[in-house]
């Protein structure tokens, strides 16, 4: 593909948000890479579940299956999309080892990105591009699916205004029974199971507690006996001062969905959020806090995968209306630390 030329009035663009008074912000045009990623449909989905925020100029993926796998969406080429006049931002949906190579092709011609997890096998490939979305002030939005979880969200504030007090413990499990195609698929990665899947618990337990004081991984491959080297069953301790991070992931448990949980513990309260992903959670403070009042509360709030909310929140960064709440720091120390549960290399 070309270099463009307008890299870096694109990128300063980017930075402007729509000011006319009265007026109508236009839709953002914004393309996808990729429909390999397990996560690919529905983000392209919520992309298009928002019409009058995103203009969808078209969608690039090489593979016939994959292509006949959605309806009503035009395929360009990455050339095609990436030449676009006025494309702000675009979703990448790629196999996980080709997730940062095609972002920094995206971030080169001074585009947003909206990056899926985990962010490749490569640490110093992910901090240049990193460094490089900075350096033009371009969002790099990660697709940690927790991140706008109704129930997540709770959490995450109710920390932040101290309703726990200093946190003891977080205890997280996020599991599955996978099949043999997944299994081969992911044993491609030293880390198997938990590098592909556990990010999501790790990003959630790391925005509330930070960067950990030691970092421990335990690895599992229960069918290495049958030659399958996929890592199955996992184990991470994060040790901080106040307090220590347990995270599981388990990919032989056929109940591995409903037992998904998320355990946070402070020395004035916690909650349970259990299934994971049903916005159902249950609540102890040890005083009264906003409407809340002292005791165990059972709660629930809107259930399901917050794709959409994740591009609503997406177009309010690229017209310069909010940042996002998850900074580059973050986002290279959960790659950091995921690497080092994993035991994959941090130097190629």
């Amino acid at each position: 593909m070309k270099r463009r030329t307008f890299i870096k009035s694109a990128g300063a663009a980017a930075a402007v948000p729509f000011v006319a008074r009265g007026a109508k912000a236009p839709p953002i045009k914004i393309g996808q890479i990729g429909l390999a990623h397990a996560h690919a449909r529905g983000k392209l989905g919520a992309i298009r579940a928002l019409p009058e925020t995103y203009d969808l100029v078209g969608v690039v993926e090489s593979d016939a299956g994959r292509r006949r796998s959605v309806q009503g969406v035009k395929f360009i080429s990455e050339e095609q999309l990436l030449e676009t006049k006025d494309l702000r931002a675009v979703a990448v949906e790629t196999h996980v080892r080709d997730l940062v190579p095609t972002a920094a092709r995206v971030v080169a011609t001074g585009r947003h990105i909206h990056l899926d997890k985990p962010a490749g096998p490569s640490l110093p490939a992910f901090k240049k591009l990193v460094g490089a979305a900075r350096k033009q002030r371009l969002a790099i939005q990660m697709g940690y699916m927790l991140r706008y979880n109704s129930a997540f969200q709770f959490m995450f504030k109710a920390a932040r205004e101290g309703w726990f007090g200093d946190i003891m413990e977080i205890d997280a499990m996020m599991g599955k029974l996978g099949g043999a195609g997944m299994r081969r698929d992911l044993a491609e990665f030293h880390g198997g199971g938990f590098f592909e899947l556990a990010c999501h618990i790790l990003d959630s337990a790391m925005f509330i507690m930070g960067k950990p004081q030691k970092v421990h991984g335990i690895t599992r491959r229960t069918q290495s006996a049958k030659g399958d080297t996929f890592a199955d069953n996992q184990l991470a301790v994060l040790e901080y001062p106040t307090g220590t991070v347990c995270l599981r992931c388990n990919h032989n448990d056929p109940f591995g969905g409903p037992r998904r949980r998320f355990n946070i513990a402070g020395r004035h309260g916690g909650m349970e959020i259990r299934p994971m992903e049903s916005g159902r959670f249950v609540l102890t403070i040890d005083q009264d806090r906003g409407k809340y009042k002292k005791g165990t509360h059972t709660i629930q709030l809107d259930s399901g995968r917050s794709y959409v909310k994740e591009f609503e929140d997406l177009a309010k960064v690229i017209r310069g209306e909010k940042k996002l709440a998850w900074t580059y720091e973050h986002d290279l120390m959960v790659h950091e630390t995921l690497l080092r549960i994993c035991d994959m290399p941090l130097d190629k």
